[in-house]
């Protein structure tokens, strides 16, 4: 009997490469293997290549051609961003950083990389739909504060953040704004001038590009340091010899976000409301997080209680489902989602949560049969739960007799 087909659903992690980029990517390596730095014809031809790619880059976020960077992907666009920001604007005397307590790592570790190395750093809580409050922003500006960095959708639960009104609160005082719309770029509009921000990372990857490649939007005039030093590539502001069919590849998946986000937008949010109400309906005791605030319409993030996330994504992932947890398994200890911990969740809600990220393939009937799969886990799971509490009840009543 054959196997059934696997359905991914796990497109906030990575997404499957269009074959259109594929075949522009293969053609690159292919006919444009010359340096982008070089004067001759091969050069110049590798460089149009680039020009191209960047303009489409551009268009999709709304800014000129001449304000992108091309990076080898969104963890190195924020870096960029965070270090290039704080360490133009250190001998001004700004050593304060605000961000969200809800940001990527990407963001969050290099802000303790920078707390370190003698930066103040203030991380800033969501409410608790996952938002955080453009006065709670305000309120941690001071007069030293160099940058803001606030995503503008959230990893894990897909909520949308204000980006645009804390912008402006920020830019009241003369602070730098960046914006980590990794998961929003290709599945919203973003425009960098509506949002009115300074700086915005994307990666290729997220909206079926390669990986390695990203890009950094940098509006004209803004401050920052360029941390990859050596050639004059990108301006000077990010040296090595440019990944040609990376970034031609990443200008294909640009342009077809560009033609297909709003059409693919309605169809993802209409299967994702199908599949939000079809696990609310047939497995008991689940809620779906961030439910309250608007969010990218491909993404959900769902609690089921009684049971560890772990252990149900092990099951479906036995049963064909790829999807994720907001948690991380190390060493054999569950760590609770570190959004769903700033949003105020019960621990035991902050380590029960699946997430779920639809794409551009996604169909009803994959939606239909993880509906349709996950009763009887969810059931067979919470019934192991059970049975073990008695025993962890005892053994933990012996081991404190023991000490007595």
């Amino acid at each position: 009997m054959a196997a059934r087909p696997r359905i991914y659903l796990d497109h906030n992690a990575t997404t499957p490469v269009d074959p259109d980029v594929i075949e522009a990517v293969a053609a690159a390596m292919r006919d444009d293997f010359g340096n982008a730095s070089s004067v001759h014809h091969f050069g110049q031809q590798a460089k149009a290549r680039l020009d191209d790619a960047r303009q489409d880059v551009a268009a999709l976020v709304g800014g000129a051609l001449t304000e992108v960077v091309f990076t080898s992907g969104g963890t190195e666009a924020d870096n960029f961003a965070l270090r290039g920001v704080a360490e133009a604007l250190e001998p001004l005397g700004k050593r304060h950083l605000v961000t969200s307590s809800i940001e990527h790592e990407a963001v969050l570790n290099t802000m303790r990389a920078l707390e370190r190395r003698g930066w103040r750093v203030t991380r800033v809580a969501p409410d608790r739909d996952g938002v955080v409050r453009p006065d709670a922003i305000a309120a941690a500006f001071a007069d030293d504060t160099a940058l803001l960095s606030l995503m503008h959708a959230n990893n894990e639960i897909g909520t949308l953040q204000p980006v645009a009104e804390c912008a402006a609160l920020a830019h009241a005082r003369g602070i730098v704004v960046h914006t980590d719309a990794v998961q929003s770029v290709g599945k919203v509009p973003v425009d960098v001038r509506a949002l009115d921000v300074d700086l915005l990372s994307l990666s290729g990857h997220k909206l079926y590009g390669p990986k390695g490649i990203g890009a950094l939007w940098i509006r004209r005039g803004t401050r920052l340091l360029a941390t990859m030093t050596g050639g004059k590539q990108e301006r000077s502001r990010r040296a090595g010899t440019e990944n040609v069919p990376a970034i031609v590849g990443l200008g294909v998946a640009a342009r077809l976000a560009s033609s297909r986000l709003r059409a693919e937008a309605t169809a993802q949010a209409q299967l994702r409301d199908t599949l939000e109400q079809g696990i609310l309906a047939r497995v008991p005791g689940t809620h779906v997080n961030g439910a309250g605030a608007e969010r990218v319409p491909n993404t959900t993030n769902i609690g089921f209680e009684g049971i560890e996330a772990e252990s149900l994504l092990i099951a479906l992932d036995l049963d064909g489902f790829a999807v994720s947890t907001g948690s991380a398994c190390s060493s054999g200890t569950l760590e609770p989602s570190h959004v769903l911990k700033a949003m105020g969740l019960p621990l035991h809600d902050t380590q029960n949560a699946l997430r779920l990220s639809l794409g551009r393939h996604t169909t009803k009937a994959e939606i239909m049969a993880i509906v349709d799969a996950l009763p009887p886990l969810v059931e067979r799971l919470r019934a192991l739960t059970d049975r073990r509490q008695p025993q962890l009840a005892e053994s933990a009543s012996r081991s404190t007799e023991g000490t007595a």
